[in-house]
């Protein structure tokens, strides 16, 4: 009886203070960003220590408040700080909206509040939390921590994402180049190399990045050719009152110091080539093979960035931010480069190669606010990217080549010098309009990418051991079995692209918002190349194969019969000239040109307080043409392809809200692959030990023909399903879990030819292909101070997946054939384990000394590089863990010193090709020119300050 009757007062008691409370609730806007939600506010009850923030979507809220009079103070770093008195009502809830406005603060504010703000993990990830699609991001206040110094490492940092070492290939979730989208400000992004659909993420320096995003479910804003992921590179900009950084570092990688490092005669320490208007034949005459010293091997690096605001009686704003850098890398590689088809055709168990790489970067952003609804923004992205690589083949004289003239089984050896120069222009439009209930979003953009690879010079030897025995009486001489084993080779691609997106949102009411929307991108690709063999005459002897301009001479040109040493010949003489020593027209040449227009539909339709659904259908057209000129074909080379299509692809996403801290996402699509220019166009490249080339077959087949297993197809469907549930633990901290299921109807593979070259190329291997896997993610703060400020922490993230294609049991193809002796496979590319983990240490109980300690680890395990056919076993990519350390320390309000270490295990690189004698290690066109062998740790150091 006691026991009810407490329970009775406990009741009534509570029940008269609830009904004697109050609360307040609101929303803090952002004037500076056309109104936008202003997250991780500060809102303070004063005079009391009662206090919270603002979430993602700038709301914020008090309960329980005793009635009475309050003074709410609303506070962000770089804004006016407000104060506004409230009254509290018992029974009531009272609604107080704030506008916060930039305030004149201190330059070092102003830039703390962009990267709290738009950049931070925090930040980033309440986005995830409140986002429709399934999509995870890295900003740029993570890449700095981690010492991540471009998009392609800020990727590799996500779950299910891995990056190809030796390249700047991303693998997602197992899937390659081909199934992956690289967009800037949600508008496309060109290649910048024939040998892949994607930009080089490399590229992008985080100067220039705010944060990167990869949405691996599919929704129908993106382009229907989606199957792993769309990676979207957010560019930065400014808002406030002024600021300008400088920074430089220096470092030095352990395989490169103290080598006497040598790049390709012609081009510039910042990397440029300025011979591109000259006529090839006209370069050769007057420049010869031999490199030159690239100086001391210390890696360099510079950069800076400023912005500024201007303010308009009339509330708009002229926004500018900028950003330049400059960065340089010497690499030494020694390992093996081995050409195995059936057998072995040619093998250098040792070689080296020098390579040294730039990249110079620039970036403007101007941002007009006209109103706070109304924001235009103009971008441009300058890069400019090169690859200078020097390579020595069988430097100790047992190099191997069954097609050899005076030795077959030692001294064969070859020089490769070549340059690779890729220049990138990104210009955009865009624009962002808020009306009462319709937001208009929009972009356009031009794209332009000129690709060279000019002059490079690949020089074949035999009997190289008589250049290692100090006897003056034997020497090598020259490899002439044709013209072009001695040759210098130029290449051309330039890509051009327009292309734009509409979207209009409409709130229909509280509970529906219709996106109705429209893209379109119209690409071409043009591609030239052109030889110059040598036709070596006089073949007594070469005293010196490291000095060969004594050798290639105007002097010893053969003009007249038997009056010289060599002659140059060219395979495509121009009309009534010869093809010795005068110029001529290109050896191969292909256009391709692809036009996309679609448009979409979808609704955010939201069922009570917890279910989310999307609904969405794309009506895609496309129409995708090829025409080209290639000698390897014969009279079959000149012809052309083309395919076209309109495709509706439905999507579906449903995001349950379990309670306020953790969803439950669902996600079902149909979208699809196309075939990249570089794998239809039967162009063949050859490097110093593979071949790579595409195949005509992947656009179906020609009307009245029919091939073995080639269908009618130009394109893969893909059917895609993801469930994945998230906790967002607190507002640093997450636990995911999440499964993924794909199935691909007639997939593309990269197959190694089974003939006598060996060469590679893409084949649709068989009716479909399966993925299924987990990924799992966990965020963890360890050591939290009293200002709730976390000190220790880790990261950790796991993707395991199994794949299974079916192979065709019959020979596949036209022009090109390959068969299969199993009828499964896994898929090429997948790996069935890939892990990402940090750890990070930020003590902060120093009074003006902030240092940042970071150890990031990455592993993915062994996967297909390339498909094996006939007898041929398949190019096995082996498996490599990544270990670095970062340790950033800020000294004051404006001096920074940065300490890293990379490649700390230092693992080998290689890829092997699996066979009846075991596994032979070979090169791969995915990798660089030599296997099996270490990249060394890369030691350094960067100073920065803050004006």
């Amino acid at each position: 009886m006691k026991k009810n009757i407490l329970l009775f007062i406990l009741f009534v008691t509570s029940l008269s203070f609830a009904q004697n409370t109050g609360s307040v609730v609101g929303k803090l806007t952002d004037k500076e960003y056309n109104n936008e939600p202003l997250a991780f506010a500060n809102v303070l009850i004063k005079g009391t220590t009662t206090g919270t923030t603002s979430d993602f979507d700038g709301l914020y809220s008090f309960e329980n408040l005793t009635p009475g009079t309050y003074i709410l103070q609303f506070s962000f770093v770089g804004y006016e700080t407000q104060e506004v008195s409230i009254e509290i009502v018992a029974d009531k809830v009272t609604e107080l909206n704030i506008v916060m406005a930039a305030s004149a603060a201190t330059l070092d504010e102003v830039v703390i509040t962009t990267t709290t703000k738009r950049e931070s993990e925090t930040a980033l990830l309440l986005e995830q939390k409140k986002a429709v699609e399934i999509k995870q991001s890295i900003g740029a206040e993570e890449l700095s921590r981690k010492g991540v110094s471009d998009a392609a490492g800020a990727v590799a940092k996500i779950s299910g994402v891995s990056k190809q070492e030796g390249s700047s290939n991303v693998y997602v979730r197992g899937l390659g180049d081909r199934y992956l989208n690289t967009t800037m400000n949600g508008l496309s992004l060109p290649s910048n190399d024939v040998s892949k659909k994607n930009i080089d993420l490399d590229l992008f320096a985080s100067d220039v990045i705010e944060n990167v995003s990869i949405s691996k479910a599919y929704s129908s804003k993106f382009y229907g050719d989606f199957s792993a992921g769309n990676v979207d590179i957010s560019s930065k900009d400014y808002k406030g009152a002024g600021f300008f950084d400088f920074g430089i570092g220096s470092s030095f990688n352990t395989n490169a110091i103290g080598k006497d490092f040598i790049r390709s005669e012609g081009t510039g320490h910042f990397g440029f080539y300025n011979r591109y208007a000259h006529n090839p034949f006209a370069v050769i005459l007057s420049h010869g093979f031999d490199p030159v010293s690239a100086g001391t091997p210390i890696n360099t690096s510079f950069g800076g960035a400023f912005g500024k605001s201007f303010n308009f009686k009339n509330g708009a704003k002229l926004s500018f931010y900028g950003t330049g850098s400059f960065e340089n890398d010497y690499q030494y590689r020694k390992g093996s480069s081995i050409d195995y088809t059936n057998v072995e055709k040619k093998a250098f168990d040792v070689a080296e190669e020098f390579e040294y790489g730039t990249t110079t970067t620039a970036m403007a952003s101007i941002v007009y606010k006209i109103d706070n609804n109304n924001t235009l923004k103009y971008n441009s992205l300058f890069v400019n990217s090169s690859s200078d690589k020097v390579g020595y083949f069988g430097i100790d004289g047992t190099g191997r080549n069954r097609d050899a003239i005076a030795n077959t089984d030692e001294g064969f050896y070859q020089q490769n010098i070549q340059f690779n120069e890729n220049l990138i222009y990104v210009n955009q439009l865009l624009g962002t309009h808020r009306f009462d209930k319709i937001d208009i979003d929009w972009g356009f953009g031009h794209n332009f990418v000129n690709a060279h690879e000019p002059d490079r010079k690949r020089l074949s030897f035999e009997n190289y051991q008589f250049a290692l025995d100090n006897d003056p009486n034997t020497n090598p001489i020259f490899y002439s079995n044709v013209d072009f084993d001695n040759q210098r080779y130029f290449q051309n691609i330039k890509d051009e692209e327009l292309n734009g997106r509409l979207n209009v949102a409409l709130q229909a009411s509280e509970k529906v918002k219709i996106n109705v929307g429209y893209n379109a991108r119209s690409k071409e690709r043009l591609f030239d190349n052109i030889r110059y063999g040598y036709d070596i005459i006089d073949n007594s002897g070469i005293a010196d194969v490291n000095n060969l301009n004594d050798f290639f001479t105007l002097e010893n040109l053969n003009l007249n019969d038997n009056q010289g040493t060599y002659e140059i010949k060219v395979i495509k003489p121009y009309p009534n000239l010869g093809n010795t020593n005068r110029p001529g027209l290109p050896e191969n040449t292909y256009k391709g040109k692809l036009d996309i227009y679609s448009g979409y539909l979808n609704a955010e339709i939201n069922l009570g307080e917890k279910w989310l659904f999307v609904p969405g259908l794309r009506v895609e057209s496309f129409n995708q043409y090829i025409e080209y000129d290639v000698i390897n074909l014969g009279v079959n080379g000149n012809d052309n392809v083309s395919a076209s299509d309109v495709l509706f692809l439905p999507s579906l996403s449903v995001k349950y809200a379990l309670n306020e801290d953790q969803n439950l996402r669902f996600s079902a699509s149909q979208t699809m692959s196309l075939p990249e220019f570089k794998e239809v166009a039967p162009f063949v490249y050859e490097s110093v030990s593979q071949r790579i080339g595409g195949n005509p077959d992947l656009l179906g087949q020609k009307p009245g023909e029919t091939y073995t297993n080639v269908k009618d197809v130009s394109y893969s469907k893909i059917f895609n399903v993801d469930l994945k549930y998230e906790w967002f633990v607190s507002k640093s901290e997450l636990i995911s879990l999440g499964t993924f299921y794909k199935q691909i109807q007639d997939p593309v593979n990269q197959v190694v030819a089974f003939d006598a070259t060996g060469t590679q190329r893409f084949f649709r291997t068989g009716e479909k292909a399966q993925i299924i896997g987990v990924e799992a993610e966990i965020r963890k703060n360890i050591i939290i101070n009293s200002e709730d400020e976390t000190q220790l922490s880790f990261g950790l993230n796991a993707t395991y997946m199994h794949t299974e294609q079916d192979l065709y049991s019959d020979i596949v193809g036209s022009n090109f054939n390959v068969s299969f002796t199993s009828d499964k496979e896994e898929l090429q590319g997948a790996s069935p384990f890939i892990v990402n983990a940090d750890i990070n240490y930020s003590p902060t109980n120093f009074e003006k000394y902030k240092p940042i300690a970071t150890l990031t680890f990455a592993y993915f395990s062994d996967r297909i590089d390339a498909l094996g056919s006939g007898q041929l076993g398949n190019v096995i990519e082996k498996g490599i863990p990544t270990l670095d350390f970062i340790l950033k320390n800020k000294i004051g309000e404006n001096f920074e010193i940065n300490f890293a270490a990379k490649n700390l295990l230092n693992p080998n690189i290689k890829y092997i090709r699996t066979t009846n004698q075991g596994d032979i290690v070979v090169t791969s066109p995915n990798g660089k020119d030599v296997s099996d062998y270490k990249k060394g740790l890369n030691i350094g150091l960067q100073l920065k300050y803050n004006f």
